[in-house]
């Protein structure tokens, strides 16, 4: 659906897209044909849609387009609140089982002396071990950007200390004044 909006003597048009979350059933299904499954999952054949909500109708289930696309779309007899309860235990289910990886980042400075280095090394270490992203970071400040190439040999001196936690994700990159540098967990 498109949608016309005036501003002054502008015009945008904007799209509406429609997702059809929800399944047609019963006698939301217009089609002259389907391919009727029963409840027990037998093919019933091709039938009308009049034909299909009877036969549901006489088993107190309902009729449910599981697949609008094919030809003749497909149609299953089922109960179809229950049919909804168990996507969303499923989905539920998918959710807590999810792990949010997160990236924590890391600041470190070029001059940075080899027991600051194994400090911040020692934090990057319990982030890893969570199973998170680290993400080191130097600025430069001033004439350090000339020596923006010391900055880097900083990051791989990190990157070999947590060498048997880590990996590196993305290479030292130097963006403006800063250098960053990604490290993943090995698995």
């Amino acid at each position: 659906m498109w949608y016309l909006l005036e501003f002054h003597t502008f015009f945008i048009l904007f799209w509406e897209d429609t997702i059809i979350k929800e399944l047609q059933i019963n006698n939301q299904i217009r089609d002259r044909e389907i391919r009727l499954i029963g409840s027990d999952g037998q093919q019933l054949g091709i039938v009308s849609a009049y034909e299909g909500q009877r036969i549901a109708d006489e088993e107190g289930l309902d009729l449910v387009k599981i697949s609008p696309n094919a030809t003749p779309p497909v149609c299953k007899i089922m109960d179809y609140s229950k049919y909804k309860y168990e996507q969303n235990k499923k989905e539920k289910e998918m959710k807590r089982n999810q792990k949010c990886i997160e990236v924590k980042e890391v600041w470190l400075s070029m001059t940075i002396d080899i027991g600051d280095l194994n400090t911040k090394a020692n934090i990057a270490r319990k982030f890893l071990k969570d199973g998170n992203k680290v993400k080191a970071t130097i600025r430069m400040r001033g004439r350090q950007q000339a020596y923006a190439q010391q900055g880097v040999e900083v990051m791989k001196k990190f990157a070999d200390i947590l060498s048997d936690v880590a990996k590196i994700d993305k290479q030292p990159i130097t963006e403006g004044r800063n250098i960053s540098m990604f490290l993943a967990p090995q698995n």
